[in-house]
């Protein structure tokens, strides 16, 4: 257990704004990480490893991408019990993102929404972070680098951007995962179309066995995917995924839907939406894509997790593995154990 509970810290910070609490938050971390105060939240690490995509995970739950962007906390963050975490997304050349305020808590609903917009300082400083980092991975922990494609670079250009990316986290990377399912970045989406798609991983495909030959190993590589998708995207993208050869699939990122959060004080910021709002969207998408993709193909579950029961449901919704953000800044570090010991606790033979 942490050694300062989070129901005492938890007022603090919902009393600041919430992109301020969670730069404060992060640079505490960032400072404090393995040094003596880092026993203020580290928590023992839950076993139960399985290995999915050829990777040995210490446990099933992990951090999604979003909350680290820049790498700075792995180490810190890793304290808390994670058997992975996920840092980025982060695009070729730094940006500041879109103008704030970009961030707004939904406490009723136990939801965020941003509108970020890849806010990052660009690979160079990433890479240089993810290198300092040291504990987390002596200790087993897997690390996944997740790239996306700069703003202002033309759509009809975004390949190349994700080219550069996936050529500088490789070496650094457990997996790396492509992230074309932010709402934040314009048209980022239409990458999800099975033309677009079909370009895009075919080109980092071919990449990849470059990159795999230069450096004497295989990364595996992820495709992150929006809710907000239909049964016949979903059928394009699972059949995609196989032609491609990816490793696996990130279901889901944030919703644009705001039918759960109406008439609430933020519902209508522009933005993707998070929390538990989203829990049942994304296990749709989950099953579907169990459906089309058969017993065997990696899903990593992610969105609505704020309780072990949830995720378990991401379990049950056909996932391997389980990532968790927005419930981490309703629930605290404790979580994450509670998550591990349920999905532990929920998991098959079949699954290990």
């Amino acid at each position: 257990m942490a050694f300062v509970p989070y129901a005492l810290t938890r007022p603090f910070l919902f009393g600041m704004d919430p992109e301020a609490a969670h730069e404060l938050t992060l640079e505490s971390i960032a400072r404090f990480q393995n040094g003596p105060l880092q026993c203020l939240w580290s928590q023992t690490r839950v076993d139960d490893a399985v290995t999915v995509a050829g990777l040995r995970f210490p446990n099933r739950i992990g951090l999604a991408a979003g909350l680290d962007k820049n790498g700075r906390c792995i180490d810190g963050l890793g304290a808390m019990g994670f058997g992975f975490i996920e840092v980025g997304t982060v695009t070729p050349l730094g940006q500041p993102g879109n103008p704030k305020p970009r961030m707004f808590r939904l406490p009723d609903a136990r939801a965020l929404i941003n509108r970020l917009g890849f806010n990052n300082e660009g690979l160079e400083s990433f890479l240089a972070n993810v290198q300092r980092a040291r504990s987390f991975r002596r200790a087993g922990g897997i690390l996944g680098l997740n790239i996306g494609k700069n703003a202002a670079t033309p759509i009809e250009r975004a390949v190349d951007d994700y080219l550069i990316g996936l050529a500088g986290v490789y070496p650094h990377a457990d997996y790396v995962t492509v992230n074309i399912s932010s709402p934040n970045t314009k048209n980022l989406r239409a990458l999800q179309s099975d033309e677009a798609l079909d370009g895009l991983l075919g080109a980092l495909r071919q990449r990849r066995v470059e990159l795999a030959e230069e450096h004497g190993r295989d990364v595996p590589m992820f495709l992150k995917i929006a809710p907000d998708l239909d049964e016949r995207q979903i059928q394009v993208i699972a059949a995609t995924l196989k032609a491609q050869r990816m490793d696996g699939v990130i279901a889901t990122n944030t919703t644009i839907e705001r039918a759960a959060v109406k008439g609430l004080p933020h519902a209508e910021e522009a933005g993707g939406l998070s929390g538990a709002p989203v829990l049942e969207a994304s296990n749709r998408v989950i099953r579907a894509l169990r459906s089309e993709l058969g017993a065997g193909f990696p899903i990593i579950g992610v969105g609505g997790v704020l309780s072990g029961a949830e995720a378990q449901a991401k379990l049950a919704a056909g996932a391997d593995l389980v990532q968790v953000y927005t419930g981490l800044i309703y629930r605290g570090p404790a979580l994450v154990p509670e998550c591990a010991r349920a999905l532990r606790q929920a998991a098959t033979p079949s699954r290990r």
